[in-house]
């Protein structure tokens, strides 16, 4: 009993440096003693929550029952041991959980009927059973699904802009995985960006654009809020639209830069622009598309034919533009199938989705519809309070939330002065198409 004076004192400290552990190095806290518990927990527990998040299956099975017999003249109920065929509930096989950056991910072997869905069906009630963030399930192949885990969401905070080391190639923001969020226009090469008012979409147009200010790509901006948005940023722009007569005459020069490409790379046998020869290979160029609802806006009939011309010169960039190094990135508030087949015609070149918060439902449908229905529901549930992230159809085929890093405005017009020097201008650009005039356009 004298020592019980002692014990107590030990508890509090130890508790107090477990927590100073915690919040000084998380990772090595979580490796050595967060997970091995974690892990322990999740399998001890896996028959109670598969039972109850409906992942079970009754199974056949030969067990030794008791079953009532005589009644003795006691009144003691005699009772009999038989062995037969009862009905039992049979859980999934689990892996051993496996430690994460920000979590765990363990494998199951699916039983007899099961399928991803089911289990994507159940992964809220899968991370409320075990007191984690979210639960996401991708499938690596048949019979097999993977529950990835997040204990905390690691986009509550998300760390500055990292240099671009790759051409074309930008980290915009983090991933819920706690990976990169990269956007590669070589590999993705035409984007689709939705989102409201005070949502992050500008925000991660200020991201990219201090991604490629520094990298050899020419900039050109379609800006229909009358420049507001893409002025400041006119050093590092090699043209700039900023309404819809402006934006026709510079897609149709778009266009022209495009087919003569076309024929450089056919009269050298190549299939698109980065199999020429590096003497002959021309400089990308990525499109910046602000307000993208403006282009397909009809006041009157007299501007049918205006913004059918233009919407065809977008479209065209959108189906041929990757080979000979054009790509679109194009934003706007709200993109519905109410502004005309041009704009589905559009979505449908784009496979970069993100869309943030939106106001109407018709948007983030019109973004995120044709990928998956959890991607969508996902979208409309992000809070006003968490400017930034969105839901990005990622390069691997999935959908993740993601935050943008905060740029700010003053970092990006920091960007494009400091780099104006590596903007081509338009004139150069275009030098070769006598056919089009350029002139009117506003070089940076």
């Amino acid at each position: 009993m004298s020592d019980l004076p002692a014990w107590l004192a030990v508890l509090p400290l130890l508790g107090v440096g477990l927590w100073a552990w915690r919040r000084i190095h998380y990772p090595s806290f979580w490796l050595l003693l967060g997970y091995p518990l974690t892990a322990i927990s999740v399998r001890a527990s896996w028959r109670r929550v598969a039972l109850g998040c409906g992942l079970t299956k009754k199974r056949q099975r030969w067990w030794f029952t008791t079953v009532p017999g005589l009644v003795a003249s006691t009144g003691i109920v005699k009772v009999k041991r038989r062995f037969q065929r009862v009905a039992v509930d049979t859980k999934p096989l689990m892996w051993l959980p496996l430690p994460t950056r920000h979590g765990w991910r363990v494998t199951i072997h699916t039983l007899e009927g099961q399928t991803p869905g089911d289990y994507a069906d159940a992964a809220e009630r899968l991370a409320h059973s075990w007191g984690v963030h979210a639960i996401r399930v991708s499938s690596p192949g048949p019979g097999r699904v993977v529950l990835a885990a997040t204990m905390r969401d690691p986009l509550v905070t998300v760390d500055q802009l990292p240099p671009s080391t790759d051409l074309l190639k930008v980290t915009v923001g983090r991933l819920e995985t706690g990976k990169p969020w990269v956007i590669d226009f070589r590999t993705v090469p035409h984007w689709l960006n939705a989102g409201a008012t005070q949502s992050g979409k500008s925000n991660l147009a200020n991201a990219l654009i201090v991604g490629l200010a520094p990298q050899p790509v020419a900039l050109v901006g379609i800006d229909l809020k009358g420049g507001v948005e893409f002025t400041p940023y006119a050093p590092r722009l090699s043209a700039l639209a900023t309404c819809r007569d402006e934006a026709s005459r510079l897609l149709d020069d778009v266009v022209a830069l495009m087919l003569d490409r076309m024929g450089v790379c056919r009269q050298a046998a190549a299939r698109n622009v980065w199999q020429l020869p590096p003497a002959l290979r021309p400089v990308p160029v990525v499109v910046l598309v602000d307000e993208l609802a403006e282009l397909y806006l009809m006041a009157d009939k007299s501007e049918k034919d205006e913004i059918a011309k233009t919407s065809t010169a977008l479209l065209r960039v959108a189906q041929l533009g990757r080979a000979f190094g054009i790509y679109l990135f194009c934003c706007g508030q709200r993109i519905g199938s109410d502004l005309g087949p041009g704009v589905t015609a559009l979505r449908a070149q784009c496979s970069g989705r993100i869309c943030h918060r939106v106001n109407d439902p018709e948007t983030a449908t019109m973004t995120l519809g044709d990928l998956d229905p959890a991607a969508l529901a996902s979208a409309r549930a992000i809070a006003a309070e968490t400017p930034g992230v969105a839901i990005v159809a990622g390069q691997d085929g999935q959908w993740y939330r993601a935050r943008s890093f905060y740029v700010t405005e003053q970092a990006a017009e920091h960007a494009a002065h400091t780099h104006a020097h590596l903007a081509p201008s338009w004139g150069e650009v275009t030098a070769h198409l006598s056919q089009h005039d350029s002139s009117e356009l506003l070089d940076a």
